[in-house]
């Protein structure tokens, strides 16, 4: 049974006309197989692509995602009409803009569908869209690029934010943050994560195997996180249902309980 969307925070893409990386991208040990039928194949592969992909995703043994063409392309219908066929976990739709186009795609496909959020446009309609998806991610590399801006943790740093407050708002999981463009450099993937998560962000869009590690590192809380939230709930059972306890002569209350609860659940998956 496929892991709910809310527990796939590592997805790995592989471009949808290299199907002989299908497998290659599963066994890696991402979270999903992100098979993207949009920027990482050339315009016109496209449709070759797409036909073939009913037999080449019996090959993954993971949850797929499919990236599908935005709306109002001329790939749009009939990715929409494949994706409805195929065995996946969500549909990614590329460039999302407006809550129509995302439960259009919810219909015809029956499936969840995660806005990936590219575009000013986007940004402007994310309350719209949080509510007409399962899930959002960031696709900061094109949003950068559409508002002529550095991609820089700094400039990026408002979209981030209004991408965690709108999911938050509609209930949906945390969304899952754009991609860091270097594949070997663990320094900065770590820290990229890390960043993600101050931010509140939970996951991470993973272009190359080599990524994986970095990114979950960077999303495990540290050995001294843990210790310490290991001691708030701890001293949080000991007062026994108080309003607040002490901890080395701080207090504990409620906020700072839930912290603590939210950083010992991110040290599940790394356990």
């Amino acid at each position: 049974m496929p892991a709910p969307i809310d527990r796939i925070n590592l997805p790995l893409f592989v471009p949808a006309d290299r199907p002989d990386r299908f497998a290659k991208a599963a066994v890696a040990g991402p979270d999903a197989v992100l098979v993207d039928l949009e920027d990482a194949v050339a315009p016109m592969a496209r449709t070759s692509a797409r036909a073939n992909l009913t037999e080449a995703l019996i090959a993954i043994d993971a949850p797929i995602f499919l990236r599908i063409n935005a709306a109002g392309t001329e790939w749009f219908d009939a990715d929409l009409a494949a994706a409805a066929t195929l065995p996946l976990a969500a549909v990614v739709l590329a460039k999302a803009e407006s809550a129509d186009a995302c439960a259009h795609v919810a219909r015809k496909t029956e499936m969840p569908v995660i806005a990936l959020i590219e575009t000013a446009r986007g940004v402007a309609s994310l309350t719209e869209i949080a509510s007409a998806s399962a899930r959002m991610a960031f696709g900061s590399i094109d949003y950068a690029a559409d508002l002529g801006m550095g991609h820089t943790r700094n400039s990026l740093m408002a979209a981030r934010s209004a991408l965690v407050l709108a999911a938050r708002v509609a209930g949906q999981p945390a969304p899952l943050d754009g991609v860091t463009t270097a594949t070997r450099d663990d320094v900065l993937i770590e820290a990229d994560c890390r960043h993600a998560v101050e931010m509140g962000l939970t996951g991470k869009l993973i272009i190359h195997p080599a990524q994986l590690a970095p990114a979950r590192r960077g999303f495990a809380p540290s050995d001294d996180e843990v210790a310490w939230a290991r001691r708030v709930v701890a001293a949080a059972i000991e007062a026994n249902g108080s309003a607040a306890a002490q901890l080395g002569g701080a207090m504990i209350d409620a906020p700072v309980i839930i912290r603590a609860q939210q950083i010992l659940a991110r040290s599940e998956p790394a356990a």
